[in-house]
């Protein structure tokens, strides 16, 4: 009778289990290294993505006030009205950037913004994680004009 309470039990050999691990392990080592490559890659889009929204507040700016804010008064003239250079005639109360700040790139940095620029009527630009104009690789620049 004892034999018979065994043998419905069920449960995984020493063997089962070795195989199921190393099939973990060789998964692991196959994804892994793809993963880790992906933060910077979301970085990038981040910041693409923040590109666009500054974009679209500056459009916003230009609707009400007919220009957009001059190099001087940088990006910070979609959060507060500006007090210097060619002053808006109907500036959004509250602003044009959400939270009324306007972003840092996703390395922390602030973006770069020219108005009039060399390639439209504004650049608008993030160095990338080394902070510094070009690069190439992952230092690359993000730039307004090259965005699709």
């Amino acid at each position: 009778m004892k034999r018979e309470q065994f043998g419905n039990e069920c449960g995984l050999t020493l063997i089962e289990i070795m195989v199921v691990m190393v099939i973990l392990g060789i998964l692991a080592t196959l994804i892994v290294p793809r993963i880790m490559g992906r933060p910077e890659q979301a970085r990038r889009v981040q910041a693409r993505v923040q590109i666009q929204s500054i974009e679209t507040a500056l459009k916003l700016y230009k609707l009400d006030n007919g220009f957009y804010p001059t190099t001087e008064q940088g990006l910070q003239a979609l959060v507060e009205a500006p007090t210097v250079g060619q002053l808006p005639r109907a500036w959004r109360d509250g602003g044009y950037m959400e939270k009324g700040k306007v972003p840092n790139d996703p390395w922390g940095n602030e973006f770069v913004y020219l108005a009039p620029g060399v390639y439209d009527d504004y650049d608008l630009s993030s160095y990338g994680p080394d902070a510094e104009p070009g690069g190439e690789g992952d230092d690359a620049d993000i730039n307004s004009w090259e965005l699709e």
